[in-house]
């Protein structure tokens, strides 16, 4: 079993969406009793909350429901209890590397390296942004999941 753990700031936007789309893919190929997902942030801003009704309707139109997800931060024991933890852009990756002891710092990447349609290594923030920004997200995500479920594929 493989454990993987998303991880931007709030834990609102990115993060939830890139479990769900990944979740979905897992359960649509029937392999997700072999990979387990979660997402958590960098930040406690919005510990206990939903994802953004923004990210929960952009995702909802592609059948992706984020609904059971509450935010929450990244835990010292995250680095031991996953395989992965995969920040959606570069300063929450070296949020999880100061956070992280030494050993745990082969674990810490960017979900964006699985990509394949895109040439960026990092998911904009859509926060602040316009509905196209939470399209962006969704589109960056399920690229990223597809590219990571075939690396783990290969792994095997």
């Amino acid at each position: 079993m493989k454990r993987i753990l998303f991880v931007c700031m709030g834990n609102i936007c990115r993060s939830p969406t890139a479990e769900g789309v990944t979740r979905n893919i897992l359960l649509i190929n029937k392999m997700d009793d072999f990979i387990k997902v979660d997402s958590a942030g960098t930040h406690a801003y919005h510990s206990g909350e939903p994802p953004d009704p923004r990210t929960c309707a952009t995702a909802m139109k592609r059948g992706v429901d984020l609904s059971d997800q509450r935010a929450r931060k990244v835990s010292p024991e995250d680095f031991a209890r996953f395989d992965l933890l995969l920040a959606m852009d570069r300063d929450n990756l070296e949020q999880l590397k100061r956070g992280a002891r030494p050993e745990h710092h082969a674990k810490l990447g960017l979900f964006m390296n699985y990509a394949t349609r895109f040439d960026t290594d990092e998911i904009p923030d859509p926060y602040f942004g316009t509905e196209k920004g939470f399209e962006l997200v969704l589109d960056m995500a399920e690229d990223a999941a597809r590219g990571l479920i075939a690396a783990l594929q290969r792994q095997k």
